[in-house]
């Protein structure tokens, strides 16, 4: 072999090769995640009563519905950062936070409540959550964004209103254990609010960032 060939192939054989686009994703969201836990810490809390609350199933139920939306979010998100993926097949899994909402909407509705239903449904902190939510969404967003770029998205606008709801399911997580009003109907509505607008600025954004 000749010099120059084995020069070549030494250094073919030692390129550095680009991170995975789920462990940039992983890396990234995690740091976002700290800068969104300090905001949250600063401005909110967690609410004094959560011991007891745990004990609430509606309250617990939050957890499962926006933990439920980030999950299903970043396995979409991650297919779609491939070039041949659509949402054909996949786009069921966005369906599950909503089984489970519409699941725990049934049983409150079974259950005699004190509260009268548009009471529950618009809460005591619907503005707090309207504010809160996208706001501890914006790092988290600008984490998904980084992450899904070092994919090859042919549809940008999509793979960003999925990194929107990705960000929003985080977010409201964080919220959650914050807010006090646990009925099904105040999540179905207000976070619900908050998730569709963070997938428009999530598919504005991606139009941009995630095109190629």
């Amino acid at each position: 072999m000749e010099t120059d060939q084995l020069i070549r192939t030494l250094a073919a054989d030692t390129r550095q090769r680009p991170w995975p686009v789920g462990l940039v994703l992983a890396v990234a969201l995690l740091a976002a995640g700290l800068v969104s836990i300090a905001m949250f810490s600063a401005a909110l809390g967690v609410r004094p009563d959560v011991m007891s609350a745990m004990h609430n199933p509606f309250f617990d139920l939050k957890f499962v519905v926006t933990l439920a939306l980030a999950s299903s979010a970043i396995v979409v998100g991650l297919h779609l950062s491939r070039p041949e993926a659509t949402l054909r097949g996949w786009a069921w899994l966005l369906l599950i936070p909503l089984l489970f909402l519409a699941g725990g909407i049934g049983c409150e509705m079974l259950l005699p409540q004190p509260v009268p239903m548009m009471t529950r449904m618009i809460g005591k902190n619907w503005s707090v959550c309207l504010v809160a939510i996208p706001a501890l969404s914006l790092p988290l967003l600008a984490a998904a964004l980084i992450g899904l770029r070092h994919g090859a998205s042919t549809r940008p606008a999509v793979t960003g209103a999925i990194a929107g709801m990705l960000s929003a399911g985080l977010a409201a997580t964080l919220y959650a254990s914050h807010c006090t009003d646990d009925s099904p109907l105040f999540v179905a509505t207000w976070y619900t609010i908050g998730t569709a607008l963070l997938a428009v600025i999530g598919a504005v954004a991606g139009a941009r960032v995630l095109r190629f």
